[in-house]
Formats: structure tokens, sequence, C-alpha cells
């Protein structure tokens, strides 16, 4: 059983930082960006060193008072909001944005957890090279919030996910400990990778302090087009021959539906589509190529090759680097109509790809029976990550629909599940899949899941709820 935060007990935590490192929460730690749940602490206390992060958790196992780590306060399924219990500790990690150390020589940056991603960014460019990781939040999301949710983002095809770009970590264990696994190294087999257990573990196991991670080279040149297909299986058929003609060159490939256009037209008018009209499907593809090759004239005979094989009926190419962002605003710009529109359920779902078209086609009549809807399907589409958001129509709101939210959810995520995929595909399990974790999750990997947890947070003050629940 937990204790709460209380006077007393932030009192106490207050005498182990320097002034006024530890306050009241304010609004924005306390709500998630959709909008459905608010949280409950008892303080917010800002670390600077690891050496303060280890004293605040220590303190926080000795009295049994519930720490809930939190980043950006970006994540999209409740991991950093705790919506009930004893009020925890609310652990910022705003205050440690410092660099430790760069290595472009090695490709590698080691930063601390609260830096933003914007910002780790930056600081590889400063030294000639790329960090891949790419989300519409990057200016508010801070790396080890990414690494502890396993981020995603648009790269993912060539560069992998937030666990693929880390070569080691630097994290405080739910008793106080320092792992010190701040390592630079590609090769290390000595015992077990604490590295991997702790990313995507969403603050359960621990708190990311510190992270090294890995840079590439920036490509010589880039390419963006969106370009129409027929179908979802003809988009499909095109990001296999853009892989079969410029292997390890595909940055991103995004599936992108009509839908999202119409709810931009619908809640920002003054968004121009490429394409009049808009087609039914359409797939934004970037290419980042290396020295000696015409980044225009690859996408045009991409472009040529596929239309030879009826997989695109249209297309535009940016011609300059104003184009290419004005083409991924457009898409990056399709969540921010979704929100202003109201989804009646959203749904982070992974596929294997060759399941993708049948998923799409099968989806919306496992709707029937619930309500008449709006299917706004995007994502992804190189990694197999969709998000397949369910609309009310024109002139109804999400609210009319309520209560049917549950059941909307449960058959897209019995589809899925059904098909051999996840649903909680890139934003993690937070307090929101809990359930969803529990239904569809492995027996097996489930009770590995609960002997980690009892073994490093008998106490259980790790991000209480989250994840396991």
């Amino acid at each position: 059983m937990l204790n709460p935060c209380d006077p007393a007990f932030a009192a106490r935590l207050a005498g182990l930082l320097p002034p006024g490192r530890v306050v009241p929460p304010e609004p924005r730690h306390l709500e998630e960006p959709r909008g459905r749940w608010s949280g409950l602490a008892g303080a917010v206390v800002w670390p600077q060193t690891t050496a303060e992060v280890a004293a605040v958790v220590r303190a926080c196992a000795e009295a049994r008072v519930g720490l809930v780590p939190w980043g950006g306060g970006t994540g999209l399924v409740g991991g950093q909001i705790m919506v009930e219990g004893p009020a925890p500790v609310l652990l910022s990690l705003e205050k440690m944005t410092g660099v430790r150390g760069a290595y472009p020589q090695e490709n590698a940056l080691v930063v601390e957890a609260g830096m933003l991603l914007a910002d780790v960014q930056a600081e590889a460019a400063k030294v000639g090279r790329l960090f891949p990781l790419t989300l519409a939040s990057q200016g508010s999301c801070r790396i080890g919030g990414n690494l502890a949710a396993n981020a995603g983002g648009v790269n993912v095809l060539r560069y992998g996910n937030a666990r693929d770009l880390c070569l080691g970590l630097e994290a405080v264990l739910p008793d106080g400990t320092v792992f010190g696994g701040l390592t630079r190294l590609r090769k290390d087999n000595a015992g077990y990778d604490l590295r991997h257990l702790l990313i995507g573990s969403e603050g359960t196991l621990g708190v990311i302090t510190a992270a090294s991670l890995r840079l590439f080279p920036i490509p010589a040149a880039s390419v963006v087009a969106l370009l129409a297909v027929p179908s979802p299986a003809a988009a499909l058929d095109l990001l296999g021959l853009a892989q079969d003609r410029l292997g390890g060159m595909v940055s991103a490939f995004e599936l992108i539906s009509r839908v999202g256009f119409d709810f931009l037209a619908e809640t920002m008018p003054e968004v121009r589509a490429p394409f009049d009209p808009v087609p039914d499907w359409m797939v934004l593809v970037e290419l980042g190529l290396p020295a000696g090759l015409e980044p225009e004239i690859a996408m045009a005979n991409l472009y040529d090759a596929a239309d030879d094989r009826g997989l695109v009926t249209d297309g535009v190419i940016a011609t300059s680097e104003a184009q290419a962002a004005g083409l991924w605003q457009l898409r990056e710009m399709i969540p921010e109509g979704n929100r202003r529109v109201g989804a009646v359920s959203s749904h982070d779902i992974s596929l294997p790809l060759s399941a993708i078209p049948e998923f799409i086609e099968r989806a919306p009549g496992e709707l029937a029976g619930l309500g008449a809807f709006r299917i706004n399907c995007f994502g992804h589409l190189g990694d197999g990550n969709l998000h397949w958001n369910v609309f009310p129509q024109r002139g109804s709101s999400r609210k009319e629909h309520e209560a049917v939210r549950e059941a909307v959810k449960e058959r897209v995520h019995d589809l899925v599940h059904g098909l051999g995929g996840s649903v909680a595909a890139e934003h993690g399990v937070g307090r929101l899949k809990v359930a969803d974790l529990a239904r569809y999750g492995d027996p097996g990997k489930l009770a590995a899941m609960r002997s980690i947890k009892a073994a490093l947070d008998p106490l259980g003050i790790m991000n209480p709820g989250a994840v396991l629940g």
C-alpha cells in the first residue's frame, strides 16, 4: 500500500534539493494532450543531477510514496498522468538538459534525459551528424521520455525505433541505485542488457537520467514527393518497388487518406491540398541519398517505374526545401485536424505489412451497428504502424458516441490481434491500454513482466498503475 506525498513528505524532499526545486504541480503537469484525463500529484520535483534523482527515488522508496516520471507531457496513453490513488511525487526531468559528450568519429552523442528532442537533433547537427528520431512533438517531448516509451516517428523504416538509436543508458533504479550503463560500445555481451529492459518500460522500472545515442551521416541530398495511389495495396507494392530500387535510401513512407485532407479543409480552410480533386489514397515518400545521385531524378525514375506498373495515378515532387517542408507540414497537420474534429476512438496499431490492405478493407465493417462514422487512416506504412481513427459524421460530436467508444475500440483491436498485429504500436501502454495488454498480451510474456517488476520494484513505487496496472 502506497502513501501519499503529503506536505510533510514534500518538505522532506525539499531538504534534499536546492531551494525552489519542490513545488506544487502546475496544470500542465496534470493534463494529457487529448484532454480525456486529469491527474494528481502531491508535489513536482525538479532535480538537476543524477545524484539528486537518486536521493528523491531513495526517499520515495523509504516512505513508500509513488513516483511518476515526467518528461515533456506529450504521451498519448496516460503514462505521465496518475489519475487515482495516493497522490504521487511527479519527478520532472526538465532541468537535466546537459550535453555530456559529442563523438562524431564514433557517431555518438551523450545527453541528459531532459533535453528536448529538437535540441538533441540540433546538437547532432553541430557536429555534422544526424539524429533521425523525428516526431511531431519534437519541440516539446524530451529524449528520456522518448526512450521510456520507445518512440517511433516517421523515420523508423530507415533508422529504427528509439531503442535502435540508443547505445547506453544511465538510470536510477527503484531503490535509488544508479545504473551506470552509459556506454558508447556497439558490442558488449557482458550479461543481461538492462538498457533494452528500461527502454519501453514507461518509467515502471526506473528513471532514465542520460543516454548515449547513435548518430548517422547526414544524407548528401534528399527529395520529398506526395504520390497518389489507387489503393493501400498499391501503396504497399510501391513501397516494395522503392526498396528494391533504392535499398537503404527510403527514409520515410507515409500513408495518407483523403479523409485527412477533408478534416483539414473542415477545420483549417486556409490549408490548400496539392491535388484537386484529392485522391482517396496518397503516400508521402522521402528519399535520403548519398553524394553522386540526383534526388529529383531518382524520385522521377521511381515514379515512372511505378506508373508503368499502375501503382501511381498522380504526383507532386518537391523541387525546393520549402516545397518539401510544405508537404511534410501537411502530413504533420493531420493530427491537429483530427484533434479539432474530435475522435470517438483513436487506434495506434501495427500490423504485418502484408495484412494492412486486408485490415483497411475489413475494419469499417467491424463497426456495423455501432453508428455512422468517418474513418481517418494514416501513418507509417513503411514500418506497419497505422493510426486508424474513428470520427463522428459532420454535424455530430464525439460526446454523442461516448456510449459506444469502448465497443468501437474492442472491435478494432480484436481484428488487429486476429491479424497478428499489436494494439500498442508506438505510443505504448501507459494507463489507457492496461486492459488491452491483459486481453491481448501473451500469458508467458505477462508473467515474466510481472516477475521483473516485482524483482526491481517490490514496493511498487515506480509509475504506479502504468503498463501492468
